[in-house]
């Protein structure tokens, strides 16, 4: 008999007999054992008469062995099955409870986001952090010293969110205001991954549009990974990058790159490429949805170039940006595995810091006697004025030069050198008014910029978020003006709407203006309106100028088509 055969038994529960039995008178030298029937496997033990009674005396101690036998296992069957259905309860109370709990940290950690104004898309988002304490256990205490010291002592919405996610290796595409703290936000987590040994070739790549902006992410990592020993590099100079970081004739002992898309691309192009990416474990984008833009170069070719090259089986990206548009969202869902998608406040936005004001001009002319206008009264530098291209940048500058006022030009046709000591200085406040073309509109951040002028009004609205983001950063005020004439009113009632959205007065004319074609507003980012040039210049004089112009160019065209015989070909 095995335990199994036992435990049935047992099961079905001992049965005896209540009916009393004749008692039978025993014989002479015989004993007679009254005992009641037990059923024990199929055997049931009634009256027994034996003459021996060592055999009797056996024979009970075998059925009382056998009987006490029958009795532990019983309870040992009770035990077990108690403790086993004790354990199954505590198995599913504690699930039970886990699954309460954990919907408990869920509806907590959203109401904590409804009150910072983030919202996030994704499975099994990590929960945002309430303070920077809170990474004790997950961040080097070296960048938590770094970030007390270069003034980070709460984190933002977007930071809150965005560390957490970033720390657990997820890929993410971040949208959120402008001096919101993005830069923070993939900067510490990036460098608590790279805290391993060291390796061949670069473990991350920052790719952002401008130089400006390029050098600005370097020093912000150099500042964060002080004590570190981390080795972050910026590609300047192609000529020297292309032997400074070839694999074959450097050790290749670097950590963080930060460049261009142009530039890096220039170098992956050589034969053999110039540059080993092979190491990188993050790929972070800034201003994604500029380099997404459509244009000869398209950023899209060369980021699959890139992610060619970054081969690296667990390597991670993260997009992050002030604006967030269609093609970088679908780009994003398509391939980057594991996405979770981070939005703070109203998407395209402009923060509320920043007073905002559209004022009518006229036209061309009205601008420069508006803005004049507005320096006579008194600004409180610094102050940035944009335009739409270079050529307009030079000629405000030659116009406003004469007024008494330091003021600095910086646009794509100034020397490298030359646009570093522009910033440098206009940081330094020996600048007061900078006028700028869309170079500086994404990503630069001035501490402190009280003025945003739109001298020409911008072509787009997420034009127009990136360059009023350049004041009211950090929580600071900040005040933009916008110009515009007749000709600008494409885009005026999606810039007032924006303005409505912030919280501004708005007349209601503007709102009523009949909505633009796609189409047409398509073409504006394409193609620049035809502005007339900046001048105070009389126009009879402007009109001698051109005319000397076009008598100039066609002698020179004249000149250049004399053929060998020296005759003159006729035009």
């Amino acid at each position: 008999m095995d335990a199994y055969d036992i435990f049935k038994k047992i099961s079905k529960g001992a049965k005896f007999k209540t009916k009393q039995r004749p008692i039978i008178k025993p014989l002479e030298n015989d004993i007679t054992i009254k005992s009641e029937p037990i059923e024990i496997q199929h055997t049931v033990l009634t009256h027994t008469t034996c003459s021996d009674s060592n055999n009797i005396s056996t024979i009970l101690e075998d059925q009382k062995n056998d009987f006490v036998l029958l009795n532990s296992f019983a309870e040992a069957g009770k035990i077990i099955s108690g403790k086993k259905r004790k354990k199954d309860i505590e198995q599913q109370l504690s699930s039970m409870d886990e699954t309460k709990q954990k919907k408990m940290r869920e509806e907590k950690a959203n109401r904590y986001r409804n009150e910072n104004s983030i919202s996030v898309v994704g499975r099994h988002v990590p929960e945002p952090i309430k303070s920077f304490q809170e990474l004790s256990s997950s961040v080097d205490s070296v960048l938590l010293a770094n970030l007390a010291k270069c003034g980070y002592t709460e984190p933002t919405p977007i930071q809150k969110q965005a560390i957490p996610a970033m720390l657990e290796d997820r890929q993410i595409l971040a949208c959120a205001p402008t001096g919101s703290g993005k830069t923070v936000a993939f900067l510490l987590p990036l460098l608590q991954h790279l805290q391993g040994p060291q390796s061949s070739g670069f473990r991350a790549l920052i790719i952002c549009p401008t130089r400006e902006l390029a050098k600005q992410i370097q020093q912000e990592c150099i500042r964060l990974s002080d004590g570190r020993n981390l080795k972050i590099h910026i590609l300047s100079k192609i000529n020297k990058a292309i032997t400074q970081y070839d694999p074959k004739k450097s050790n290749g002992k670097y950590d963080i790159l930060v460049t261009t898309p142009n530039r890096l691309c220039f170098l992956l192009n050589q034969d053999p490429p110039a540059i080993n990416l092979n190491s990188v474990e993050w790929l972070i984008i800034d201003e994604a949805d500029k380099l997404f833009e459509e244009s000869v170069r398209s950023f899209r070719n060369q980021l699959q170039q890139i992610l060619k090259a970054c081969c690296l089986h667990k390597r991670r990206v993260a997009m992050f940006s002030a604006t967030c548009t269609p093609i970088v969202s679908k780009w994003c869902v398509h391939n980057m595995k594991g996405l979770i998608r981070v939005t703070v406040g109203l998407r395209n936005a402009v923060t509320d810091t920043v007073e905002q004001e559209l004022k009518f001009v006229g036209n061309e002319e009205g601008k420069l006697l508006a803005i004049r206008d507005l320096i006579r009264r008194g600004v409180n530098p610094p102050v940035l004025v944009f335009v739409q291209s270079k050529e307009r940048a030079q000629q405000l500058f030659t116009e406003l030069i004469y007024d008494g006022i330091n003021v600095d030009a910086i646009h794509s046709d100034r020397t490298q050198l030359q646009r570093d000591n522009t910033i440098r200085s206009f940081r330094e406040g020996k600048i007061w008014i900078l006028i700028c073309t869309e170079l500086i509109a994404r990503g630069v951040d001035f501490k402190g910029i009280n003025l945003i002028v739109n001298y020409d009004f911008p072509p787009s609205s997420i034009s127009y978020v990136h360059r009023i983001g350049r004041a009211g950063r950090a929580g600071r005020r900040g005040k933009a003006i916008t110009f515009f004439t007749v000709d600008d009113t494409v885009n005026l009632r999606n810039i007032a709407h924006i303005l409505q959205q912030s919280g501004q007065q708005v007349p209601e004319f503007m709102l009523r203006i009949k909505k633009r074609s796609k189409k047409e507003r398509k073409r504006l980012l394409t193609s620049a309106l035809k502005r007339d040039d900046i001048t105070t210049t009389p126009v009879y004089e402007l009109m001698k100028r051109r005319r000397w112009k076009r008598r100039t160019d066609k002698t020179i065209q004249r000149e250049n088509n004399v053929n060998q015989n020296g005759y003159i070909n006729k035009m």
